[in-house]
């Protein structure tokens, strides 16, 4: 059965290309929002087993995101990657310290995505 994912960017171009990398491995049904509070109206319908989250939104941050979905015991510990134009240490330890087990700065390539979502699932404990 495929797993589940959640992919929330603001960029539909972003949005496209990450769910098309993530469901051309044939691993992962993905659903894809625009907007943090999109994404927090689906999550009590979803059951989601990974999140992968812009940090730069216009109405949500993704550190606010990462907050909301980490507050919710169902997805304390499901695996979260987190993108981000902005290399600053500073964002990066913010997003770590908010839940996301991986941070992952744009652009990368499919391969490098890959490996961040492997990752993630190792640190959150996926199977």
């Amino acid at each position: 059965m495929p797993i589940r994912a959640l992919v929330v960017d603001d960029s539909a171009a972003m949005r496209t290309f990450v769910s098309s990398v993530l469901e051309s491995t044939g691993d992962f049904d993905v659903d894809e929002v625009g907007h943090g509070f999109e994404a927090i109206r689906l999550l009590p319908r979803g059951d989601y087993a990974l999140f992968v989250f812009d940090v730069n939104m216009p109405d949500f941050s993704g550190i606010e995101l990462i907050r909301a979905v980490r507050e919710q015991p169902r997805y304390s510990r499901t695996p979260l990657v987190v993108m981000t134009t902005e290399g600053r240490l500073g964002d990066l330890e913010r997003a770590r310290q908010a839940g996301a087990q991986v941070v992952i700065t744009k652009p990368f390539t499919p391969a490098g995505l890959l490996e961040a979502v492997t990752r993630a699932r190792e640190l959150g404990g996926a199977d």
